[in-house]
C-alpha cells in the first residue's frame, strides 16, 4: 500500500469528483466572474444621478405651474375679471390750445373707447369711475394713476381731432370738466378725475344732450395726462 495518488490523479480522488476542476484544469465559474467583472457604480456617482433627477422633476414642476398661471392670467385678461393699472400715456406734441370749434353730435356710448386716470390721492377713484362709465355703455380701455395735478379740478378729457365727438359726449356725463386737445391719431378719449370730482351727472339728463361745444379750459391750458 501506497499513501501516493494513483498515477495520472495528481489531485487524488477528492480532485477527481471537484466539478470545478477538468483533468486539472479549474473552470472559470459565475462566481469568478462576478468577481472579475463586479460593479464599477460607486455609492457616490448614485447619489449625484439621484440629485440630477431631483433637480430636472423641480424644474419641470416649476415651469408647469408658470404656465398655469401664464394661462390663467391670460384668460383672466381675456374674461375682464384681471385688468391691469396702466399709467397715463404722454403726448410728445403736447396739448393744442384752441378750443375745437363745434357744435359735435352726442354719440352712443358703445362707440366711445374712454381711458380713466385717477390724479387726487384717493387710491382706487380711476377704477370706480370706470366702472360707473361702462355701466353706461362706454368702451373702458385703460385705468391708471396720472401725475396731472390741478388744484380742485373735476376733470380733464382728452382728445385728438378724432375723438372731438366723443369727448364732447363724455363731457355731458362729467360736468364741470374741461377739453384739452392733443395730437393723437385714433378716436381714443382720456379723462383725469381731479380732487373736485363728486360724481357723474344723471345717466338720462346726459344721454338727452342734442349737439353742442366742448367746454374748454378759460385760463392757462393744463399739461396733458401723465405730465
Amino acid at each position: 500500500m501506497t499513501n501516493q495518488p494513483p498515477d495520472g490523479d495528481p489531485g487524488g480522488y477528492s480532485a477527481r469528483n471537484d466539478p470545478r476542476e477538468w483533468h486539472g484544469h479549474r473552470i472559470v465559474t459565475g462566481g469568478d466572474l462576478g468577481a472579475v467583472f463586479a460593479p464599477t457604480e460607486e455609492p457616490e456617482l448614485v447619489r449625484r444621478a439621484k440629485r440630477r433627477r431631483r433637480l430636472h422633476n423641480s424644474v419641470v414642476a416649476f415651469l408647469v405651474l408658470l404656465l398655469l398661471v401664464a394661462g390663467t392670467l391670460a384668460q383672466g385678461l381675456i374674461s375682464g375679471w384681471v385688468r391691469l393699472p396702466a399709467a397715463a400715456p404722454s403726448t410728445s406734441a403736447g396739448p393744442v390750445d384752441e378750443c375745437p370749434a363745434g357744435p359735435f353730435p352726442y354719440l352712443d356710448t358703445a362707440a366711445v373707447e374712454v381711458n380713466v386716470y385717477n390724479a387726487t390721492a384717493n387710491p382706487g377713484l380711476a377704477g370706480t369711475v370706470g366702472d360707473a362709465l361702462n355701466q353706461r355703455g362706454f368702451r373702458v380701455d385703460r385705468v391708471g394713476n396720472s401725475s396731472v395735478n390741478r388744484s380742485e379740478m373735476t376733470a380733464l378729457v382728452l382728445s385728438g381731432p378724432s375723438g372731438f365727438a366723443a369727448a364732447y359726449t363724455l363731457q355731458q356725463h362729467i360736468p364741470d370738466s374741461q377739453y384739452v386737445r392733443d395730437e393723437r391719431t385714433d378716436g381714443s378719449v382720456d379723462v383725469v378725475i381731479g380732487s373736485g370730482f363728486s360724481e357723474l351727472a344723471p345717466a338720462e339728463q346726459a344721454a338727452a344732450a342734442g349737439p353742442g361745444a366742448l367746454s374748454c379750459p378759460q385760463s392757462e391750458t393744463p399739461a396733458p395726462a401723465g405730465q
